[in-house]
């Protein structure tokens, strides 16, 4: 049976949020005050997740995790892998950014990352036992399906 290092996982978590939390921050530069709102206020529920992540992964003491279903394709490892491996969130998001963008852009991108977010966070859902940690994650996976609620409305 495939393990998976907690550490690294939650970390892939992390700078994922620490991304977000950039990117936001950088875009909300070239918006209007509405819009500037808006993307403030997604950094901060990014940079919270981030916190979050990491006090979840302190919570894994052994640094293990296990698929907790079967994956005979091993398509959520392959996932993972493809993840730690750059090929998917390969860069900061934030750093692509150039500021010529137009908002309905940046919202566009925004929604994309938020969407990939999403995929990551139900994959580690297949490793992470169930309990307060799982809970947790099953509540960001929410929060980040709002944050696609939000940017669709603004």
């Amino acid at each position: 049976m495939l393990t998976f290092n907690a550490d690294e996982i939650f970390e892939v978590a992390e700078q994922i949020e620490r991304n977000g939390a950039e990117f936001y921050r950088k875009a909300a530069e070239s918006a209007d005050e509405n819009r500037r709102s808006v993307l403030l206020a997604l950094a901060e529920m990014e940079y919270n997740h981030e916190r979050d992540f990491a006090a979840m992964r302190s919570g894994f003491s052994d640094g293990k995790l296990q698929p907790l279903q079967a994956d005979p394709d091993r398509q959520g490892a392959l996932y993972l892998q493809a993840v730690a491996d750059g090929k998917i969130f390969g860069g900061n998001p934030a750093s692509e950014l150039t500021g010529t963008e137009s908002i309905d852009r940046i919202f566009e991108i925004a929604i994309g990352l938020e969407k990939d977010t999403i995929v990551f966070y139900q994959s580690m859902k297949a490793l992470v036992p169930p309990g307060e940690a799982r809970e947790q994650l099953d509540e960001i996976i929410d929060q980040e399906i709002g944050h696609i609620l939000e940017l669709t409305r603004s």
